[in-house]
């Protein structure tokens, strides 16, 4: 919304571990620095009673970025990831995104990139480090990869990867700066992301490179965010599936066009 309009952003934090009547009562107070907003803008299960009194304190807009356990008719708009729902329910102000929105934007210019973006074991996913290694394996015959991790990475994984693959190029999460992963996505040509990793499959769909993902177990395998994979797999987003639709996501800049044309 700010690339399009050039608008102000504050931020606003509340303290998830204070009661709801603090959390809003200082919401209120910091919110009083600021200009008088057009729009509330709130993520997380704990901000919503606090956009929906700040909204209404204001006369602003207000938008909330998940399934909002309040009911959707107090908000403005509701922006919710199409897994969040079994079947797609009819209200005028959800706008449904594919997946969670993102920042990651698509740079102009050279894609030879190539890389592994591994997770870690999770509520959803178990982590089979043979199978994994064997996918890494068959996919790495072509071309130069570079590999990164995530905090649920087993912390000796990366070097038994580079032993058994010694030309990769290994980037441990411990070693990068924040924005570097953006960074990477919007260059990238090519990204393989374990399945449990669900946000920077999406991530890498924004980026524009062609997305794959690595097969982990599923402890779950009823959960909303397998449903979304299988969504994209179905949807011909990723390879292997029907890839019918290998081109950037720009849900962030679709749903922003929406609730500003509106």
């Amino acid at each position: 919304m700010a690339r399009r309009v050039h608008a102000e952003i504050h931020l606003v934090r509340v303290d998830v571990k204070k009661n709801i009547w603090c959390r809003v009562s200082e919401a209120l107070e910091l919110s009083r620095k600021f200009p008088k907003p057009d729009f509330v803008i709130s993520a997380g299960s704990s901000t919503h009673i606090v956009l929906w009194w700040l909204a209404r304190k204001f006369d602003a807009r207000s938008i909330v970025l998940m399934k909002p356990f309040l009911p959707m008719a107090l908000f403005d708009w509701c922006v919710a990831p199409e897994h969040d729902f079994k079947s797609t329910p009819d209200f005028e102000n959800l706008i449904i995104s594919k997946g969670a929105l993102n920042r990651v934007i698509p740079v102009e210019g050279d894609r030879s990139e190539k890389i592994f973006l591994i997770g870690g074991p999770s509520k959803i996913h178990g982590f089979d480090e043979k199978k994994l290694i064997e996918q890494i394996c068959e996919i790495t015959r072509d071309g130069t990869w570079q590999v990164a991790d995530s905090r649920r990475t087993p912390g000796d994984f990366l070097k038994r990867l580079e032993n058994k693959i010694p030309n990769l190029t290994i980037f441990p999460h411990q070693d990068t700066k924040p924005g570097w992963l953006a960074g990477k996505l919007s260059t990238a040509s090519e990204v393989w992301v374990t399945e449990d990793s669900v946000s920077m499959v999406y991530e890498a769909l924004t980026g524009g490179a062609k997305v794959g993902v690595l097969d982990m177990p599923r402890l779950k395998p009823e959960a909303r965010v397998i449903r979304g994979l299988e969504k994209l797999k179905e949807d011909g987003y990723l390879i292997g599936g029907a890839e019918k639709n290998m081109q950037a996501l720009a849900e962030a800049d679709r749903c922003a066009g929406v609730i500003l044309g509106s």
